[in-house]
């Protein structure tokens, strides 16, 4: 992520696609950026560090790929992701054998893939 941008990365992390924001260790705090996780209960299921670059570049075809518990849950976060004005596709919708999926780009154009199996 570009640095100074944290609120932006709260924004999508956070506010759209629905995760926690945790402290990053105090030793890491003076490099900027922000930690997400995701819990299933009490247990982490994902995290993900969205550390500051210089210059900054988006990752257009890296990406991490989180799955949703059910198809209702994909198309709450997916309503979340295009009110907070982010793009987001369909296109290959059915193209992961076994998962319903959209692709979203966050506020750097980073690609994010969200997932839930299919019915």
């Amino acid at each position: 992520m570009p640095s100074g941008q944290e609120d932006e990365a709260r924004r999508f992390y956070r506010d759209a696609l629905g995760l926690r924001e945790v402290q990053k260790p105090p030793s890491l705090i003076s490099r900027g950026g922000c930690w997400f996780r995701a819990y299933e209960g009490h247990v982490i299921v994902a995290e993900i560090h969205l550390g500051v670059e210089h210059p900054f570049q988006p990752a257009n075809k890296a990406h991490p790929g989180l799955v949703c518990a059910s198809f209702g849950e994909l198309e709450a976060t997916a309503a979340r992701i295009e009110c907070g004005g982010y793009e987001l596709s369909w296109a290959e919708r059915d193209t992961f054998e076994g998962y319903t999926r959209f692709h979203a780009r966050d506020g750097f154009g980073n690609r994010v893939e969200v997932m839930a199996l299919a019915a």
